[in-house]
């Protein structure tokens, strides 16, 4: 992405016309949430005097310390192509602090910048991601609302006339390219109605500032083409959900830390120490991750979906896949995460989870390289292979007992997340599904 200053951004406003830039955030769940300001407004935001009410943000501040700043960040300043030439509309994503000047510690971007802090206190100069976004494209109905009908029944890989939003992922990809974001491919998924597009790695931050625009994207191109994109992670029943796998490297001195020619899988130390921090760690980030009482439901065996807490240097069943390329493209997969989740808290907890455990020096356990899915219980049990949680209630309960997560996310984030999670817990245990009126109704 390009670095702008604050002259270069106001110089930009006035050479090409743009009549309206929209300061965003996101909530604690990853809402993305926006204060419209006019052009003339935008000196005054970007000297950081643009003031908002937090008490209406989810997860934010009391209605009696509501008060608080959006400091845009000028390298995040994009103009978005699919919006009238006329009256042009740009953005810029902030970070929100308090009136007496310090960092708002309910900001996800800043849960994100400590993690950072940490890796650069470590000596790694970056830390590169790559995400590999999945969602669905459906029909809506005659009043514009979204239904669940898929718009194709194409395959992986099919092309048009089969998949019929052939059209709408290029339109993603260009306006994507317009932005400035590298697209590295995109195809139709597995599942009848499933897109993917993947966009070129990146330093996390800037990664997860790309997610969240991301997924504003494809819903406003979806939107245009009379079409609705959700990232919810199971909207169907017997088909796959969709997921987000994470593709994760360390750098120090300029240098892939994870890569080791040396080693017989030439990965270095401190990889087997990332993925034996992920390993011991997971369950307790899995609510972060896989946020929704939806994301358990993707999470089940029979769907090609990461169930089990293992690695493998060869088969994609497992949690964690080292892919094949080495060298300074030497990456860790993590297979669990689905786009549903705040990007900016699941890449913080990621992270430090395998920065705890190069710091332990944690071992992972030896690989497994057959597939899981084809195992029976007694032999996972045999090798010691664990599950994730199967609920939402479940990992919530791992994440409440884990000091590595309250200490990633901060006591304020921390505790507005599990009170949040475990009202939608129960909101959804003590509703009456369709399912359960089909099944038992006639039958009792």
């Amino acid at each position: 992405m390009n670095k702008y200053s604050k002259e270069d951004v106001i110089r930009i406003v006035r050479e090409q016309d743009i009549k309206f830039i929209r300061l965003q955030f996101t909530d604690i769940f990853g809402a993305l949430k926006n204060v419209a300001i006019t052009a003339e407004q935008l000196e005054k935001a970007l000297d950081n005097k643009c003031m908002f009410d937090g008490s209406s943000i989810e997860g934010f501040a009391r209605i009696e310390e509501s008060d608080m700043y959006l400091r845009p960040d000028t390298d995040t300043f994009l103009v978005f192509p699919w919006r009238p030439q006329t009256g042009k509309v740009a953005r810029l994503i902030c970070d929100v602090y308090n009136p007496d000047g310090s960092p708002f510690e309910g900001d996800p971007r800043y849960v994100l910048k400590r993690a950072v802090k940490k890796a650069n206190d470590m000596g790694y100069d970056t830390l590169n991601v790559g995400p590999e976004c999945e969602f669905f494209l459906f029909l809506t109905d005659g009043e514009g609302n979204p239904t669940t009908k898929t718009h194709d029944n194409a395959g992986y890989f099919d092309l048009g006339p089969v998949d019929l939003g052939e059209n709408a992922r290029r339109d993603m990809c260009l306006a994507l390219e317009e932005m400035g974001y590298e697209v590295e491919a995109s195809h139709h998924e597995v599942a009848p109605g499933q897109h993917e597009i993947d966009f070129k790695y990146n330093d996390v931050l800037s990664t997860a500032d790309a997610i969240v625009t991301f997924k504003l994207v494809v819903k406003s191109i979806a939107q245009r083409h009379g079409l609705h994109a959700t990232f919810m992670p199971k909207p169907i029943y017997g088909i796959n959900g969709s997921g987000m796998h994470i593709n994760l490297s360390l750098l120090k001195g300029g240098k892939n830390a994870f890569y080791d020619k040396n080693n017989p899988l030439e990965l270095s130390e401190d990889a087997y120490c990332f993925m034996g921090g992920l390993i011991e760690h997971i369950k307790a980030i899995t609510s972060i991750t896989n946020p929704l009482v939806n994301s358990y439901k993707r999470l089940v065996p029979g769907y090609e979906a990461p169930v089990y807490i293992a690695w493998s240097s060869g088969n994609r069943s497992p949690l964690i896949r080292i892919p094949k390329s080495r060298g300074e493209s030497t990456r860790i997969e993590l297979r669990c995460p689905d786009s549903a989740c705040n990007p900016y808290l699941a890449l913080a907890a990621i992270i430090t989870a395998g920065l705890d455990g190069i710091e332990k020096k944690t071992m992972p356990p030896n690989p497994t390289n057959k597939n899981i899915f084809d195992m029976s219980e007694a032999e996972r049990f045999k090798e010691g292979i664990e599950s994730l949680p199967e609920n939402l209630i479940e990992a919530i309960r791992q994440t409440q007992i884990s000091e590595l997560a309250k200490k990633t996310l901060g006591s304020h984030v921390f505790e507005k997340y599990i009170m949040a999670k475990k009202i939608e817990w129960n909101n959804y245990k003590t509703n009456i599904s369709e399912w359960e009126v089909d099944t038992y109704l006639t039958k009792f």
